[in-house]
């Protein structure tokens, strides 16, 4: 008998014919994704799925999807996946660890010089049929000269940083792990916390969600900083406290907030907010924010999708995948 795969969210057709090659696929062929009730309904009878940011994968799911195996996440940051009860239940997890690492950092350089440049506040005076020429108005901070923390040093914070070594910033980091080998290689120096958000112009997260991570940046953290302090998210929504945030831009207590990420985002979290913070939508000029572009590059897109599929070919074939978060016995109609 076929196995069956679900994809539960729209991917290029050719991650389908990949699929369909190998298996029977239920695919989402619409630009929204599943409601809760669907997604199980069509992962009931199911042997794998590839799965991404929208979806939850806890033990209640599991429960009502009993023949699932194998969940290909087409992500990096996997906290909305319970690797743990997967385990149990002998469900292989995968993940895509390395191709959303460029255009993410790509695109924390878009947000710090966007914000730190006031490009959004300077299109939309251009968009009023209002310019005349030049005039001193609309400065900013410049990356050159300023000093740039880096919160987070994985792969998406070194990325960020061999970015910025061009642009003639100080670069100094944090990373709960503690000083790294590459410092010289990076530019990098390391500073404990509260002193590298006292002394930094520009704060620039890339942090994953974790229990200790979550709300990293609060009200306590961010009286901290310089009042001018340019924050930057491309990590994960909810390390930010988004209603502090907003309380201390409308302060005047913090210089400006970009980000590619939001709290509402974090899927898993049962105390989430269900939408952006109003205040910081009404605080355009102080203010930069991105769909969760990190990754939307079309060719990045396709070949993370086509990772994922690899993944479940692998796990269908009898194989580890290659991308295997955990070790699982998988069933015998799935052996070599």
């Amino acid at each position: 008998m076929a196995s069956t795969v679900v994809v539960t969210n729209r991917v290029h057709d050719e991650v389908i014919a990949y699929l369909e090659s190998h298996a029977t696929v239920i695919a989402n062929n619409d630009d929204l994704p599943w409601d809760r009730a669907t997604l199980r309904a069509n992962c009931s009878k199911a042997d794998a799925m590839l799965a991404f940011m929208t979806d939850i994968v806890d033990d209640a799911f599991l429960n009502d999807c009993p023949s699932v195996r194998m969940v290909a996440c087409a992500l990096k940051g996997y906290d909305n996946f319970d690797v743990a009860a997967c385990t149990l239940r002998g469900v292989t997890v995968s993940i895509v660890p390395d191709l959303l690492t460029e255009p993410t950092a790509e695109l924390a350089i878009g947000l710090i010089v966007a914000l730190g440049r006031r490009l959004l506040d300077g299109d939309r005076l251009i968009r009023t049929g209002s310019f005349q020429g030049w005039r001193p108005i609309l400065y900013g901070r410049g990356l050159s000269g300023s000093r740039v923390g880096i919160l987070g040093v994985g792969v998406v914070g070194r990325a960020i940083a061999r970015r910025l070594r061009c642009f003639g910033a100080d670069l100094y980091y944090y990373d709960n792990s503690g000083p790294i080998a590459e410092e010289h290689e990076l530019g990098l120096t390391f500073l404990e916390l509260e002193e590298l958000l006292r002394s930094s112009h520009y704060v620039v997260l890339a942090v994953p969600l974790n229990p200790t991570s979550r709300h990293l940046i609060c009200r306590e953290t961010l009286a901290l900083m310089r009042r001018d302090a340019l924050l930057v998210n491309v990590g994960r929504g909810s390390v930010v406290d988004e209603r502090a945030v907003a309380e201390a831009l409308t302060l005047g207590r913090l210089g400006g907030y970009a980000a590619d990420v939001f709290e509402m985002e974090d899927w898993a979290l049962a105390d989430r907010p269900k939408g952006i913070d109003q205040r910081l939508i009404d605080l355009r000029d102080r203010t930069v924010f991105s769909p969760h572009l990190g990754s939307a590059v079309d060719d990045v897109r396709r070949e993370i999708e086509l990772s994922a599929a690899r993944n479940i070919v692998q796990f269908l074939a009898g194989d580890l995948p290659v991308n295997a978060l955990n070790t699982t016995e998988r069933a015998s109609r799935f052996g070599s």
